[in-house]
């Protein structure tokens, strides 16, 4: 994409990746991609804000090419140090050599441990302003949201918020740059959802924290490293964050996200039992597989349903593995207080449900109840296990 005008004086000049699979190395984005926003503001002073991944280089610095000569630039401002917003600064500095590196305290060393860079960099305190001409720059520490190295630009001059991994989302731009130009709003926001439980959750309240720092700040734009630029409706994507947030310490919205595994069919065919007593009694269950769905998808809707039923069989006296591996990564990213139930079948050892209950209490889950069977199903299993669905779901009604 060309470079796109956001305000007066003040340009997009991101990049869009859609050859990376995996964000972090850990986040599946094949097929949808990300962007890497980068903001250039051309004064009596010329500012880039946020840079790009390594893998862009040339393609990130043409973009800044059709707004500024590199070695015109005056002040390059990080925001947040991950590599995925600074992997182009040692190819940068080689071309701007009289740049100037503006950061929070924390990021100065993490400057040297990444790219040993020292020279030329400046550490800006907390609510610190600069005047680049036309335009003032004021720096607000947001730490933990998500390193604690993080802070974030706003632009008084023009009202933009330049809020790096704050408010953003996956999913690379299709023609367009800006929510009010968007013809799929719906996609970037269900995949803000999945960036935010995959990535920012386990810093919830830093990111409440944060929100309230800028309660009252005039927001016109908010310009994310990553995702859409809100400017038709900034306050969508803040609320969005600040009802995600909440869901830390409420345990998330009415709803069931039914997770299962199974060796032999076994568990499976239970689980269908399960979800259909669910689904009469109330309650549409969002289901997933977790031995052949990636953890980066069921995460949004751990992190947004208050209920959570778990149906997996014993393996070798404890939890089927891809079952505990889903659980140990909700409590990774500290999804809390939630309502569940269990179910499985076992061979010759119980055991994935005394598991379970153990995982349990390290997330602060109420685990109600239970149903372990031998072997398959039988009439009697699966009128319990229907039975099971319908009081969960009614009991959360």
């Amino acid at each position: 994409m060309s470079e796109v005008a956001i305000e007066k004086n003040t340009y997009w000049v991101g990049v869009n990746d859609r050859t990376t699979d995996l964000f972090e190395g850990l986040w599946p984005i094949e097929g949808i991609g990300v962007s890497y926003n980068s903001y250039i503001i051309k004064d009596e002073k010329n500012v880039l804000i946020d840079l790009a991944k390594g893998i862009k280089t040339d393609d990130f610095f043409n973009q800044i090419s059709r707004i500024v000569d590199i070695d015109k630039l005056d002040y390059v401002i990080v925001n947040h140090m991950e590599p995925d917003h600074t992997g182009v600064i040692k190819t940068l500095r080689k071309i701007a050599r009289n740049v100037e590196i503006l950061c929070s305290p924390k990021a100065v060393k993490m400057l040297q441990d990444y790219y040993g860079i020292s020279e030329d960099v400046r550490e800006v305190k907390d609510g610190e302003t600069l005047s680049i001409g036309s335009h003032e720059l004021q720096f607000v520490h947001v730490p933990f949201v998500h390193w604690p190295e993080t802070m974030v630009t706003f632009d008084t001059t023009t009202g933009v918020l330049f809020s790096c991994d704050a408010f953003g989302g996956y999913g690379a731009f299709q023609g367009t740059i800006f929510d009010d130009e968007c013809t799929d709003l719906s996609f970037y926001e269900k995949e803000s959802l999945r960036y935010y439980s995959n990535i920012v959750a386990k810093f919830s309240t830093p990111v409440l924290n944060a929100i309230k720092k800028l309660d009252g700040v005039a927001l016109k734009i908010i310009a994310p490293s990553h995702g859409l630029v809100w400017r038709k409706n900034p306050a969508r994507i803040v609320d969005l964050y600040k009802t995600w947030a909440g869901y830390s310490t409420s345990g998330g919205e009415k709803g069931i996200t039914l997770l299962y595994g199974s060796m032999y069919g076994n568990t499976e065919a239970v689980m269908n039992a399960v979800a259909q007593g669910i689904s009469d009694g109330g309650i549409h269950p969002e289901i997933f597989d977790v031995a052949r769905v990636h953890v980066s998808y069921i995460l949004p809707s751990l992190w947004k349903n208050n209920g959570v039923v778990i149906g997996a069989p014993t393996y070798e006296v404890s939890l089927f593995p891809y079952m505990q591996q889903v659980l140990e990564k909700a409590v990774l990213k500290n999804v809390k207080h939630k309502k569940a139930i269990y179910f499985g079948s076992y061979g010759w050892s119980k055991g994935a449900f005394k598991k379970v209950q153990k995982i349990a209490e390290d997330l602060n889950w109420e685990v109600t109840e239970g149903l372990e069977f031998p072997g398959k199903g039988t009439d009697d299993i699966f009128e319990s296990g229907y039975n099971l669905g319908k009081r969960f779901a009614q009991s959360l009604k």
